[in-house]
């Protein structure tokens, strides 16, 4: 990109966020997304829980969905139960060091998975190996699994029950995907939350 102001480059982002959100509405995005909330509100309101994971900025992800169902995100509600398995940096390091990177998910999912969960596997890329893993340990153990990747699924998408897949090869671009599709599913969540207490 040849240099121009700061401007210029603020107007450029912007425009390529409004095309990705043009182009995740006129594609499969809205279909998988909103299979996703329908699949994620089921299992939490089964007492079931979540389970997130990723690499890099989408383990920074992982951690911040996983934040907003045990907190709150929109509406005031009980805490929903979701773990992000990237958030506890001894278990990540020990399992990296004695059974190789690889393992770092799977052999959490082993632990605090069980049937019924939903585990949602997160990559830019689709090529993460320890998320496949993770998904693929997912799937043994009689979760539902969730990926979240770019344009191209890769072997991630493989391993998953469910795939939504952003319709961009650009790795900002995917990430900001990625956080508009967890947020409505968190909010699919919620309200399925909020209208069973005002049914009852």
């Amino acid at each position: 990109m040849s240099r121009g102001s700061s401007a210029d480059l603020v107007r450029a982002r912007l425009s390529e966020g409004a095309a990705l959100l043009d182009s995740m509405l006129a594609g499969e995005c809205v279909e998988e997304i909103g299979k996703a909330a329908e699949v994620v509100a089921k299992a939490i309101h089964g007492d079931n829980k979540l389970l997130l994971f990723g690499n890099g900025g989408s383990a920074a992800d992982a951690v911040h969905i996983a934040a907003e169902f045990v907190g709150r995100y929109l509406v005031e509600r009980q805490p929903l139960p979701a773990v992000a398995l990237t958030a506890n940096l001894s278990a990540v390091t020990a399992i990296g060091n004695d059974y190789g990177y690889e393992e770092i998910f799977a052999r959490q999912v082993q632990a605090l998975g069980v049937a019924g969960d939903v585990a949602i596997g997160m990559t830019t890329s689709g090529r993460s190996a320890n998320v496949a893993k993770g998904l693929r340990c997912a799937n043994q153990e009689g979760l539902t699994t969730i990926a979240m990747t770019g344009a191209d699924p890769g072997p991630v998408g493989e391993e998953s029950d469910l795939c939504i897949r952003i319709p961009s090869m650009d790795t900002p671009r995917v990430q900001e995907g990625h956080t508009i599709a967890a947020h409505i599913v968190c909010e699919w969540a919620e309200a399925r939350l909020t209208e069973g207490r005002e049914s009852s």
